[in-house]
């Protein structure tokens, strides 16, 4: 490990949970409405679940197995940084709690009322009492733990009640799954949304589960539990079927070491012994929290709030608008006479759906291609390769089927599209396929054309709603002619492509990207880097960083969340700014900026500036050609350095502080947002004899 990187770099994981801990701010901000502040917190809610299953499980193998080894950014064994994170996390889990607990005590105003048992008026009591006795109690399963009954294996981020239980002289330990069959919470009857959580009812009628016995020590816990399984340590390259290896991966998932205890009330110092020796884990990984273990109902109950009450406790709903850039009639017309960009989700996905379905059934199209991350659980992309395979065209699917938590979605996607004769492939060993790019081949007379999507963003319907996200479409028969000999490569394992136009990792993404930024820095302080991404852990591009400042060169990062490069560290990092966004849209796009005027020089993608992304993944970037679309991007990314509403700068200690405001609030995705309601698509105007139409110049951004 070389020392003077340690000077301007920060852990990882600290990093990350610097983070979470912007989005608990988004849930603590006044300014944000009540139920969207309660998104917030179960966002932080999720994301830590996700830290620890991940993250947290990693360390807690690589200490298993060399403790020795040192991360090259902080010097911190794993073992140290297990420390780190556990001591860091206590004070984020009193400050969630506080934060719930007041937007709860908020909304209580509004009729919405999350319970304890003794806030129950009496006929509520009835109504619960009687529902659990003919809806919940019949299909517990309850046990207790003791010479005769071993201690059960708790599975992950499920709630168990427990308690000590006494008959005579004997005392064990009794628990309880809450069924995962029967609603989180349960309502209770009248106009306002009064409810209780299905935990606390258990937890109250233990008397009724367990009869014999003297009940003490009532709680509820949740264990997590180490979800880092890699497919790449299985043997899966002589399988015939990769999914069956990722069906037993899921399986595998459930049986991992505990790396987090939940509890909801203080344990005395005889149970948190009993649960540190039966989970294997130290006292410092027991948290008591005050509020819900899991939060997912919060969705379910703002989709109960009448809408008169909705417009003061939401954002004001907002809806994904045409393109501006895209007049009624043929996207596939369109895009073979200019580059179209979408912004998501200020901009609809719905053009580049259109275009998929336009070729599915244009009789001159001969091939459809496209890698897959991430899909949405209903989803026309899939309906619509699906119908261009039944329509005779050539369709290529890439699955990632190891897209973390959404694996089981990709299996089963991956086997409807080859039930209707799409021809599915799965990747490579060792690496993921994280590319967003499509490609239609279709011929025009006797000319092979093409017509290429890249994106920064996953093909999922869903989440172009909420995530920031750019997608390019165009006819530029050079990019076109890339994108073939990659889809050639990814069908017959080669990996050490060469491309004139796309950036592919894990080949030429990075060199190039290095090599881009070593333009900027033989020009000094007349240099300028711009770059967007969601994570910087790459320590070959923090070095570059590093040496850009050093020369000179202005550079900007706007980076949502892992950020391991410290700013304005003196001599090191003087001229480098971090700016993060966290607001209302998760921040997702990759943009990468190299200096300014004529020569300037505009890519986006798929990946972020970390080894996995660089080193491990498959990834595209593909550069913009198209004059007003790179004008378009580097004015988005001016407007987000801007942003002194949900920005945050980070200081030197790696801390993040809220932008000054000055002369008035700017915030960059309302902005967005208010430009994407009036912006005027092109007008199409219909010839005389109705079959040929003509596309007016669409209007320019301002």
């Amino acid at each position: 490990m070389e020392k003077e990187h340690l000077a301007y770099t920060q852990n990882r994981e600290l990093s990350w949970l610097r983070f979470d801990e912007r989005v608990l701010e988004e849930a603590r901000d006044e300014s944000v409405p009540l139920l969207e502040r309660m998104k917030f917190v179960s966002i932080f809610t999720s994301n830590l679940d996700e830290f620890f299953m991940i993250r947290v499980g990693s360390l807690y193998d690589m200490a298993q197995v060399d403790n020795g080894k040192r991360d090259s950014k902080s010097g911190m064994t794993p073992q140290g940084q297990l420390n780190a994170i556990y001591a860091v996390v206590a004070p984020l889990y009193k400050e969630r709690d506080k934060t719930y607990g007041e937007i709860k005590r908020q909304l209580s105003p509004y009729g919405i009322c999350g319970l304890d048992f003794k806030e129950l008026e009496q006929q509520e009591r009835k109504y619960v009492k009687k529902y659990f006795k003919e809806q919940v109690l019949p299909v517990l399963s309850p046990q207790i733990v003791d010479v005769n009954h071993p201690f059960p294996h708790l599975l992950n981020k499920e709630i168990y009640v427990v308690a000590t239980l006494k008959f005579g002289n004997r005392s064990m330990m009794g628990i309880v799954p809450v069924p995962q069959f029967i609603s989180d919470i349960l309502y209770l009857p009248g106009h306002d949304i009064r409810y209780i959580r299905m935990e606390k009812v258990i937890m109250e009628y233990l008397n009724l589960i367990f009869e014999q016995y003297q009940v003490a020590d009532r709680n509820y816990i949740c264990v997590t539990r180490n979800a880092d399984i890699s497919p790449d340590d299985e043997a899966y390259a002589d399988s015939e079927d990769f999914r069956y290896i990722m069906k037993e991966t899921l399986h595998k998932r459930r049986k991992m070491a505990v790396v987090r205890l939940e509890v909801a009330n203080n344990l005395n110092k005889e149970t948190e012994k009993y649960f540190c020796e039966k989970f294997n884990i130290e006292p410092k990984c027991i948290f008591r929290t005050k509020m819900p273990m899991k939060l997912d109902f919060i969705f379910a109950i703002i989709d109960k709030v009448p809408a008169s009450m909705k417009r003061s406790l939401t954002d004001e709903p907002f809806t994904p608008q045409p393109s501006s850039m895209l007049a009624e009639g043929s996207v596939m017309a369109q895009v073979k006479k200019k580059d179209i960009l979408l912004s998501y989700p200020y901009e609809s996905m719905d053009p580049f759906l259109q275009l998929i379905k336009e070729a599915s059934t244009d009789p001159n199209v001969m091939t459809i291609k496209i890698t897959i991350y991430r899909l949405a659980k209903k989803n026309r992309l899939v309906e619509y390769l699906c119908a261009a395979a039944e329509n005779g065209k050539e369709v290529t699917a890439l699955i990632e089927l190891r897209a973390r938590f959404d694996e089981q979605n990709n299996i089963e996607w991956s086997e409807r599209m080859e039930e209707a004769g799409c021809r599915v492939i799965y990747g490579f060993e060792g690496y993921k396929v994280h590319s967003k790019i499509c490609l239609i081949t279709y011929r025009n007379r006797n000319e092979i054309k093409y017509i290429t999507q890249i994106g920064t963003g996953n093909y999922n319907e869903k989440t172009a709603k909420m995530y920031t996200d750019y997608s390019l479409m165009t006819a530029n028969q050079s990019i076109g002619e890339d994108a073939a000999v990659f889809f050639k490569n990814m069908s017959i394992g080669n990996l050490d492509g060469a491309y004139k136009h796309l950036i592919v990792s894990p080949t030429s993404l990075k060199p190039k990207v290095l090599m881009l930024m070593d333009e900027e820095i033989k020009k000094g302080p007349a240099g300028r880097i711009l770059m967007k991404m969601n994570s910087v852990t790459d320590m070959d591009f923090i070095r570059e960083v590093a040496e850009a400042s050093r020369a000179g060169v202005r550079v900007d990062l706007i980076v949502r969340g892992i950020c391991c490069i410290l700013p304005g560290v003196p001599g090191e990092t003087d001229n480098l700014k971090v700016t993060s966004i966290v607001g209302r849209y998760l921040e997702h796009p990759r943009v990468f900026v190299f200096g300014e005027g004529e020569n300037q020089k505009v890519y986006i993608g798929s990946a972020d500036m970390m080894t996995r992304n660089t080193e491990k993944r498959v990834e595209v970037a593909c550069p913009i050609y198209d004059e007003a679309i790179k004008k378009r991007l580097v004015r988005d990314l001016q407007l987000m350095l801007a942003d002194n509403t949900k920005a945050r700068q980070m200081l030197s200690d790696g801390t993040y502080r809220r932008k000054t405001q000055g002369d008035g609030k700017f915030c960059a995705q309302e902005e967005f947002m208010k430009y994407a309601m009036t912006a005027k698509p092109p007008v199409r105007v219909a010839e005389k004899d109705g079959l040929l139409t003509k596309v007016v110049k669409f209007f320019r951004r301002r």
